[in-house]
């Protein structure tokens, strides 16, 4: 399971021009599901996301954890996180297929909401515009 997770003062999901899901501070995650990944690397996922403790103390250190900091989560499902670009054409065969990513990816989002966290989405597999005000800007991948 692949995570790009980026600190943002706000961020947003539209669909055909209208807004689905906006958070305030907090993070955006784009949230890929591999071919071999299974609901303890979900799990996993999730304990890290919601652990990892990228907000500044008063000495400007990362060193506050999102629920410290009062963060929101927005998670879009993001197939393209697991592109193969051996050629110049992408190919997603490392993705898993929608009927293994959706329930991991909903496995995520459910987690989240478990420990606390206002936890919002986008639309699986939807046409989806994506808005964020980065905060740093500071952007981590995480593999799991």
């Amino acid at each position: 399971m692949r995570a790009v997770i980026t600190r943002v003062l706000s961020a947003s999901v539209s669909i055909d021009g209208k807004t689905v899901s906006e958070i305030g501070k907090g993070f955006l995650v784009l949230l890929g599901v591999h071919t071999d990944d299974n609901e303890e690397k979900a799990v996993k996922t999730a304990d890290k996301i919601c652990g990892l403790r990228i907000f500044e103390d008063e000495n400007g250190k990362m060193n506050i954890s999102p629920s410290d900091a009062g963060a929101e989560l927005l998670i879009v499902s993001q197939f393209t996180l697991y592109a193969d670009l051996s050629s110049r054409r992408p190919g997603f065969t490392q993705a898993a297929r929608p009927e293994l990513s959706k329930p991991l990816y909903e496995l995520v989002v459910s987690e989240c909401k478990k420990r606390g966290f206002r936890t919002v989405t986008g639309e699986f597999g939807a046409d989806m515009k994506v808005a964020s005000v980065n905060d740093g800007p500071v952007t981590i991948v995480l593999d799991v």
